[in-house]
């Protein structure tokens, strides 16, 4: 896969899933009073299914709020999901053991957005990339210095890196570190959060190129959070479409940008720039804010700020199903949660 042209090829069907999840809930408690007892419940990730395969970039997308990085923390039980499955090659990942997922962990590894406050500011590059290697017994005694070496050379960061602390480098740098640190392991998942968006404009092309290149020659997953569409448009084989904490949309990454059938999804490419000052797109502003995820409206998430919404919307939660207009089929194919599918883009084109 390239930076430009990234592939949309279905999946062998001998090929089995990396990552499984079904029904994934994460809901936070809300607790007031002396007593702290629970009056309520914020809705991060609300009945959520995915699956990623292996050597495949799936993007999530959605705006703040939406539940993007809470899902990617529980799909790596950094956050304990409240209820669902997440299965990695196989094996449920909420039924395992503390010392049976320390041991799996190293299969899957983070890459997080604040290259800031991600790596401990009193610790060399030369530990921060040895810690990783040292808790899963890995590249013991002289082959451990080898193997720091390598890594950064890796993420293109040059000699004598090793031997400087964080603050010595620039944000770019420090977010090479941070995926230095993440592939020590050699893992097979890479889930990376929003890994350029602290980042100047200037370096983000930069990292983004590293991630593909590196994806490409590790045949590494990655599941690549982000806002920013133009983005995910050059690097993904499939997104999916988050809003308040639920699937609204997923399809292979051209399909979705040359046909979104969803609202939601329509007006966020609609704020995607165009490179040509006489042509563009007309400009969707939607209504109001993301409502709070602790009070979703009833029926369709979306309906408060949809341009097309009817009575039915706000009464009736619509299913991901599959898109019924020639979008491809299957569990990876096109699905769209919506009871008017396509009708807000035959408005805007029309």
């Amino acid at each position: 896969m390239s930076a430009a042209t990234p592939s949309t090829a279905a999946a062998p069907a001998a090929v089995e899933p990396l990552l499984e999840v079904r029904g994934l809930v994460k809901h936070f408690p809300i607790r007031r009073g002396l007593l702290q007892r629970t009056v309520g419940a914020v809705k991060a990730v609300d009945g959520v299914d995915l699956v990623l395969w292996p050597g495949e970039c799936l993007a999530l997308v959605g705006e703040s709020g939406s539940g993007k990085t809470t899902l990617g923390r529980c799909l790596l039980r950094l956050e304990e999901p409240t209820s669902g499955s997440v299965r990695f090659r196989g094996e449920d990942l909420l039924a395992l053991s503390p010392e049976a997922l320390r041991r799996l962990r190293r299969r899957f590894q983070m890459i997080f957005q604040d290259p800031y406050g991600s790596l401990n500011p009193r610790m060399r590059v030369r530990s921060i990339l040895s810690e990783p290697l040292e808790v899963h017994g890995l590249a013991p005694g002289s082959a451990r210095p080898r193997r720091v070496h390598e890594l950064l050379r890796l993420v293109g960061l040059p000699d004598g890196a090793e031997r400087r602390y964080p603050h010595e480098f620039s944000g770019g740098q420090r977010q090479r570190v941070g995926i230095a640190r993440a592939l020590a392991t050699e893992p097979d998942l890479l889930v990376a959060d929003e890994p350029v968006s602290a980042l100047d404009v200037s370096v983000r092309a930069q990292i983004v190129n590293l991630l593909v290149e590196l994806q490409e020659r590790l045949d590494l997953a990655l599941l690549f959070i982000a806002h920013d569409l133009a983005l995910v448009e050059q690097i993904a084989d499939r997104v999916v479409v988050l809003y308040l904490g639920r699937v609204v949309e997923e399809a292979p990454a051209a399909e979705l940008f040359a046909q979104p059938r969803h609202p939601y999804t329509v007006s966020l490419l609609s704020a995607v720039p165009v490179p040509d000052p006489e042509g563009g797109r007309e400009r969707i502003v939607l209504p109001g804010e993301l409502p709070s995820p602790a009070s979703p409206p009833a029926g369709c998430p979306f309906h408060p700020r949809c341009p097309i919404a009817r009575e039915r919307c706000s009464g009736e939660v619509p299913a991901l199903r599959p898109a019924a207009d020639g979008g491809s089929e299957g569990r990876t194919g096109h699905r769209v949660a919506c009871h008017y599918p396509g009708e807000l883009e035959a408005t805007v084109d029309a």
